[in-house]
């Protein structure tokens, strides 16, 4: 399929691209009104997608904050670079020094880069945002679920931070996303102004619980406090358009739109969507892992094209890399460059397979986009037990896959229908995958070890 203007190619000369990351925290597939969300409208997010890409087949590397946000960063799987889980506060480990992020690259470039919004990369100060390639830093290192005011566990005063300095705790949520976005206006502006080009992580801390939101969207949903955060976000979205159409950079400005992981469904109705997909959260099921992404950039990227390839967010890094000629990391990472998928030139998937990690090391699942297949291993459920409502969580039941099972994608997304017994030959193609991943990584479900894994960052 040929796009309106093809994206440039390395040898042709251009102005520095600027990219913009729009990370939203706990949505679902099924959270936006082009998606089937009901009881509120998201009509920024959706002209994203009605001119630019949406990709059905997106995955977060694996289905927690933490991991996902590193994988993301840096590339790699996060059992790669010894990454696991979503860190606590007063966390020992956090990202290496010895791993290169997004930021990095680009800043190696000559680009402004900052994040606004969630870090929970470390909340030591060797791990925050401006050790790691980031100019500017305002936002939260951790979840916001993590302070005093759990419903069920304990946790110390929530810090918002700004460069490297502490300079609130356990502030007002309800001005979260207004301030994460009128910081991210605010350095569009100045850097588009200055002419050097940007690389903006706009992080937000929602819609994971505890749900908060501004005096200007509450109770402007139909769908409670869990729609009026979806309306604000999309607020948020218009508003960073807004600002590079005024600036005059849209056509020169790639906008990705995702998530980091599925909804937490067993806080139910202050939980999203996964839009018919099993599972959520914290299970390498589609409803954890498959999330929404939307590639927008003017005059390069087709209008309206709907997109089945495999891909994950850990294929970011190397694209945006490609897209800002600048350098790859000088370690090895796990991410593929989507450059030939967004231009529409790729006859065949880049990707040609992902494999499914979770906890620190278990190799849960591998998919090739069309197939996947499902090892043994026990999983916290969603779907054997009545959620909480109103910010309380509801109990988690734990269930067990005890033999492999295998999913046609194409046909049964929700991964209902094991058809295990019909196609032997995929499942020998997939288990041979799973090897070479186990080779390379180790799996903790059998006991490897693997040979590639490198360590986390330690507090000295």
């Amino acid at each position: 399929m040929m796009l309106t203007a093809c994206i440039p190619t390395e040898n042709e000369v251009r102005e520095p691209l600027n990219i913009v990351l729009i990370n939203l925290d706990d949505a679902g597939n099924g959270d936006f009104s082009f998606k089937g969300a009901v009881g509120y409208k998201t009509p920024n997010i959706d002209r994203l997608a009605a001119e630019g890409m949406s990709m059905t087949n997106f995955y977060a590397v694996q289905p927690i904050s933490g991991a996902s946000r590193a994988g993301l960063l840096t590339g790699c799987y996060p059992n790669r670079i010894g990454f696991a889980y979503a860190p606590n506060p007063n966390s020992p480990t956090g990202i290496s020094d010895e791993e290169e992020t997004i930021a990095e690259l680009l800043k190696a470039k000559g680009y402004a880069t900052a994040i606004f919004g969630k870090w929970h990369l470390g909340d030591a100060r060797k791990f925050l945002p401006l050790q790691h390639g980031f100019d500017e830093y305002y936002g939260l290192p951790y979840s916001n679920d993590m302070w005093p005011y759990h419903p069920q566990y304990e946790f110390p005063d929530l810090p918002l931070i700004e460069g490297n300095e502490v300079i609130g705790y356990n502030i007002d949520q309800t001005q979260l996303t207004t301030e994460y976005t009128t910081h991210a206006v605010d350095f569009i502006r100045r850097k588009t102004e200055s002419g050097q080009p940007f690389f903006l992580y706009l992080a937000h801390s929602m819609p994971h619980v505890p749900l908060a939101v501004s005096d200007k969207f509450k109770g402007k949903s139909k769908q409670g406090l869990y729609g009026d955060v979806m309306m604000e976000l999309d607020w948020s979205v218009g508003e960073i358009m807004k600002t590079l159409r005024e600036q005059g950079v849209e056509e020169n400005t790639l906008v990705v739109l995702t998530s980091d992981n599925g909804p937490w469904a067993n806080y139910g109705n202050h939980a999203g969507s996964s839009g018919g997909l099993r599972e959520a959260k914290a299970t390498t099921f589609n409803g954890g892992m498959r999330v929404p992404c939307i590639f927008y950039w003017k005059g390069k990227i087709e209008a309206g094209r709907v997109c089945n390839d495999l891909m994950s967010n850990i294929d970011l890094l190397p694209t945006f890399v490609e897209l800002a000629d600048a350098k790859m990391p000088k370690l090895p990472i796990d991410g593929l460059s989507m450059v030939p998928v967004l231009n529409g030139e790729n006859k065949e998937p880049v990707r040609k397979s992902l494999c499914i990690y979770y906890h620190k090391n278990s190799l849960e699942a591998v998919t090739d986009g069309m197939y996947k297949l499902i090892f043994p291993h026990k999983y916290v459920s969603y779907e054997t037990q009545e959620p909480g409502n109103n910010g309380q969580p509801g109990e988690l039941g734990s269930r067990e896959v005890k033999e492999c099972e295998l999913y046609d994608l194409r046909r049964d997304p929700g991964e209902r229908v094991n058809v295990i017994d019909l196609y032997p030959e995929v499942v020998e193609r997939l288990k041979s995958i799973a090897d070479d991943c186990r080779e390379d990584l180790g799996d903790d479900l059998i006991g490897k070890t693997g040979k590639n894994r490198r360590e986390p960052g330690r507090i000295d």
